[in-house]
C-alpha cells in the first residue's frame, strides 16, 4: 500500500503541467572529487565571477548588491561580468574532465559570459520551464571546481534591493 502512494506521487509530480512547476534541476557534471559547495541568496543573480586558470578555479555570485562566498579559490585569473536590470542567466554550458575546465553563462538578453579552456566532455544545463532562471549552483570542488549543478525557478524580483 506504501509503494502505491509513492507511486502515485511519483506520477502525479511526473506529468503536472510544466507551466505550474516552480522549479527545476539539472544534474551534477564533472567528476565531484572534494568538498561539496552551494551559492545561494535572496533575489536575482545581479553578477557573476569565475576564478580561472587552464580550469574553473572558483565562482561568486551576487545576488542583488550583496556578494556570496567564494566557493572554490581565488586563486588565476578573475573573470567578472555584472548583469543589467531584468537580465538573468537563463543556461550554462561547459566542459569538464577532472576538473570544470569551462563555463558559458547565457542570459535572456542573448549575452554570454565565458571563463576557462574549453577540452573535455560538454555539458548544458537549462531549465525545463518557461520563466525560470538560475537561482543556485551546487558542486564539488578541489584545488579548483571539479563539478556544477544548478537549480532553476521563478525568482520574485520584487524582493530584489534596487537601491545601493
Amino acid at each position: 500500500m506504501l509503494f502505491l502512494a509513492i507511486f502515485a506521487v511519483i506520477a502525479a509530480s511526473a506529468i503536472a503541467d510544466p507551466e505550474t512547476q516552480s522549479y527545476s534541476y539539472s544534474p551534477p557534471a564533472g567528476s565531484g572529487s572534494g568538498s561539496p559547495f552551494s551559492i545561494i541568496g535572496e533575489g536575482r543573480i545581479t553578477a557573476v565571477r569565475v576564478w580561472e586558470s587552464s580550469y574553473i578555479r572558483g565562482f561568486q555570485f551576487r545576488y542583488g548588491f550583496t556578494w556570496s562566498s567564494v566557493s572554490g579559490t581565488t586563486s588565476g585569473q578573475l573573470q567578472e561580468r555584472e548583469l543589467s536590470g531584468g537580465e538573468a542567466i537563463i543556461q550554462i554550458s561547459g566542459m569538464y574532465s577532472h576538473y570544470v575546465q569551462s563555463v558559458v553563462f547565457v542570459t535572456s538578453k542573448g549575452r554570454h559570459f565565458e571563463a576557462g579552456q574549453p577540452s573535455g566532455t560538454s555539458f548544458n544545463m537549462y531549465p525545463s520551464h518557461k520563466g525560470a532562471e538560475l537561482v543556485l549552483i551546487s558542486g564539488t570542488t578541489h584545488g579548483g571546481i571539479t563539478s556544477i549543478a544548478a537549480l532553476w525557478g521563478r525568482v520574485d524580483t520584487s524582493a530584489t534591493h534596487t537601491e545601493h
